[in-house]
């Protein structure tokens, strides 16, 4: 047989080609057979919570589209930190990701003093898939049933009201200092275990004001047993219209929990390509979309471009309160 130069040439090309997708540690046919077994979705939380039941609803419709079940694996500890760093080093394969959160990607970076991973280099992103509200609640004993009037209250007796979050160097607690910082006004940070003890004390009135997650506070809102003053999304809540926002009173003020999904660093493209394109699909479905209502959730689905400059841009908003706060957990 005569092999004329052209053709050794191509399959020289087509050799090299699959020499360094293996390399890469990529058969030939990887785009197009990924996956072919189960994925590992770790929740850096324990199971029950917003993030946990967000990460179930959205890996329970990915699996359908993947062919493939989507594992949810709940890692806690650390305030997101232990289960966010065993994917920071996990293998890059698209089989193991992250359901990340403000705090795993914005706040602890900045305020572990022993930091586990970097939140920019140590991940892929992959999408940015909702944003869930947060909660100005008070007691309704207290005479303040707007943001402009709970200020004036504040500034009135700057040592006398103190108010609740679910643990220190949480979205709550900084969503408090941002609020204080902005309005220029003192209050006394409570922490608790969680936000269940949290609600309890408020509820019961032993601390006046807390900042919380909307969708743990809707009931007390909806029962009358906690007024909600303000949310704090740059919009108002689908579930709550009339509520206004903090920002409409504060402009600027905007703090929100959310949920995205990475990959472990040097995740190969075509896998990230592919769990982007699933997840987007997972939350533009209105049966997901039905279900995140109850969150008061505004679904994104974001390009992974698109989540890396998010997370960029949290970081940079959420240094100087850290810093005024003197936030550092050992």
């Amino acid at each position: 047989m005569i092999v004329n130069k052209a053709t050794r040439r191509q399959a020289l090309l087509i050799s090299g080609a699959l020499l360094a997708s293996t390399a890469l540690g990529l058969g030939p046919s990887t785009a197009q057979t990924f996956p072919t077994r189960p994925i590992t979705m770790v929740v850096p939380f324990a199971a029950g919570g917003s993030t946990d039941v967000v990460a179930r609803i959205i890996a329970q419709k990915m699996s359908e589209g993947l062919g493939q079940q989507v594992i949810i694996e709940n890692v806690a500890g650390a305030g997101g930190s232990t289960g966010a760093a065993r994917v920071a080093k996990a293998e890059p394969d698209g089989y193991t990701i992250l359901m990340g959160t403000v705090a795993t990607h914005a706040l602890n970076p900045l305020m572990l003093k022993r930091k586990p991973y970097d939140a920019m280099t140590d991940f892929t992103p992959v999408s940015l898939l909702v944003l869930v509200p947060n909660v100005l609640v008070v007691h309704p004993s207290l005479p303040a049933k707007t943001v402009p009037e709970l200020i004036a209250l504040l500034k009135a007796d700057p040592s006398k009201h103190n108010y609740a979050s679910s643990g220190v160097g949480t979205p709550l607690h900084l969503s408090g200092e941002l609020f204080k910082s902005m309005a220029k006004v003192s209050m006394q940070h409570i922490a608790y275990r969680g936000s269940g003890p949290a609600l309890n004390d408020v509820v019961a009135g032993q601390v006046p004001i807390m900042f919380d997650n909307l969708p743990s506070a809707s009931e007390f809102i909806r029962a009358g047993t906690l007024r909600g003053i303000a949310v704090t999304t740059k919009e108002r809540a689908p579930s709550f219209p009339d509520m206004p926002t903090i920002a409409e009173s504060l402009p600027g003020y905007e703090t929100y929990t959310w949920n995205a999904l990475f990959a472990p660093p040097k995740t190969p493209k075509e896998m990230v390509d592919r769990l982007n394109a699933e997840a987007r699909e997972a939350v533009a479905d209105p049966a997901v979309q039905e279900r995140l209502k109850t969150f008061s959730a505004t679904v994104v689905g974001s390009t992974p471009e698109a989540l890396a400059e998010h997370v960029k841009t949290e970081i940079a908003k959420w240094t100087p309160v850290v810093k005024e706060a003197g936030v550092q957990i050992d």
